[in-house]
């Protein structure tokens, strides 16, 4: 049985991919964007949502999220994380391999695809591991991993220390036309920090990570890129010559994409005053100095896109002593008000910007479908009232985690409908449909 037909009607269609900025309706049949403007005839049964003072975009995409599972089912689910990317109003997420077991062969990738389908809320893409368990000495099958449904490869978590494997990754991976992701971490130089190296963590008493370990990784990384041919993708970017080095980079013509997160865009290290926990994420929160770059960056197009990082951890993980508390933060269901509300409102950023670092630029460097909403593409559509007014409370969190450092932020704008491939899957009002 097919699905309803839906028209979004009266909504401020907001599609760079097609220069397009304007009040039209857009009707949505059969999985695709079936036609955009106005007075237009639709079928019988037609589904009709009033979109007006709300803006529609194409479908927000996550390429960097956690989402736990197998092994660690009690921080998140695929299920929990796809249901906590729809109320975020991401359309598609790809999950990250660092699970137990690692998402490092053909059957856990496809475990990964067929839980995510079986969720029937956002879409999510396995990223496979780059090294067998993650363990940085062996290769992964990559044409088997991309024949079973993986988008990229990489082993986030645990950088990959050994330059000869990264380069036959980044050879290898060119035949089958992905990115290999990577985070940028010496751990020669940044074994057992807990926190960004600098004037709080010699106040707090706490041993750090030194821009440098992050900084000599970028710049391996992108030489490497340059050597090769391939196409290394930065996760998470942190400093300020991780991010020059990623300019200069891209000014010779390396192959190299990058990625800001809401929190190295707008927290310093000042945030883990108090030793709280939620603060702590790797790489860490760095200085002023550091986050401004990040944004100037994110702002320029350097860092071509968002992306969450988005680290789900139980609760009582998060309640042990800093040292020992995990790293990392959730940020599906944060990222787009976070942004909207110090990027959009500010005017530092405008909407058209905004849709392509959130939504087009990912689809684009990870190679996914969506990213715009022209005639014969997918259904995925993102809707935004851009004056709702809320206050970030992680007990309404649809993920299973409530670890975040905004909570109680007063945010401007957010997602108010989340649709794929033509199907509402969470709307303001109801949840979770």
């Amino acid at each position: 049985m097919s699905q309803r037909p839906i028209l979004l009607k009266g909504g401020r269609v907001v599609d760079p991919a097609q220069s397009l900025d304007e009040t039209v309706d857009l009707l949505l049949a059969d999985g695709t964007v079936a036609r955009i403007g106005t007075d237009l005839d639709v079928p019988e049964g037609t589904e009709v949502v009033d979109c007006s003072g709300t803006v529609i975009l194409p479908g927000l995409i996550d390429v960097h999220v956690h989402l736990r599972e197998p092994g660690g089912e009690h921080k998140e689910t695929i299920a929990s994380g796809a249901r906590a990317a729809a109320a975020g109003g991401f359309t598609a997420v790809c999950a990250m391999p660092n699970t137990d077991p690692v998402i490092d062969s053909p059957a856990t990738v496809g475990f990964v695809a067929a839980a995510g389908r079986d969720a029937k809320a956002s879409r999510v893409y396995p990223v496979g591991a780059l090294s067998v368990g993650q363990k940085g000495e062996q290769l992964t099958e990559i044409g088997e991993l991309v024949e079973a449904g993986a988008v990229a490869i990489t082993d986030d978590g645990l950088p990959v220390m050994d330059s000869g494997l990264m380069r036959l990754a980044l050879e290898y991976a060119q035949a089958f036309g992905i990115p290999v992701a990577d985070h940028a971490e010496d751990v020669g130089l940044s074994r057992g920090g807990v926190m960004n190296e600098g004037v709080v963590s010699a106040r707090l008493g706490l041993k750090g990570k030194p821009n440098a370990a992050e900084d000599v990784h970028i710049v391996r990384e992108v030489l490497l890129a340059e050597l090769t041919g391939g196409h290394i993708h930065l996760q998470h970017v942190s400093t300020r010559h991780g991010v020059e080095a990623i300019r200069q980079a891209k000014a010779r013509g390396v192959k190299v994409t990058a990625e800001a997160c809401p929190h190295h865009l707008l927290l310093t290290d000042e945030a883990v005053d108090g030793y709280r926990t939620d603060a702590k994420m790797n790489p860490p929160l760095r200085s002023e100095e550091d986050r401004e770059a990040v944004r100037e960056g994110f702002l320029d197009g350097t860092l071509d896109h968002l992306a969450t990082d988005h680290a789900p951890h139980h609760y009582e993980e998060k309640e042990q002593a800093f040292d020992g508390a995990p790293f990392g933060i959730v940020g599906l269901e944060t990222a787009v008000g976070l942004i909207l509300t110090h990027f959009v409102h500010t005017e530092a950023l405008d909407l058209a910007t905004f849709v392509e670092r959130a939504s087009a630029q990912p689809a684009r460097v990870f190679g996914l479908e969506g990213g715009h909403l022209k005639e014969g593409g997918a259904a995925d559509v993102t809707v935004l009232d851009l004056e709702r007014t809320w206050t970030v409370d992680p007990e309404r969190f649809l993920s299973r985690s409530r670890n975040t450092p905004f909570a109680g932020w007063e945010l401007r704008g957010g997602p108010v409908r989340t649709i794929v491939g033509g199907r509402t899957i969470w709307t303001l009002a109801e949840g979770i449909v």
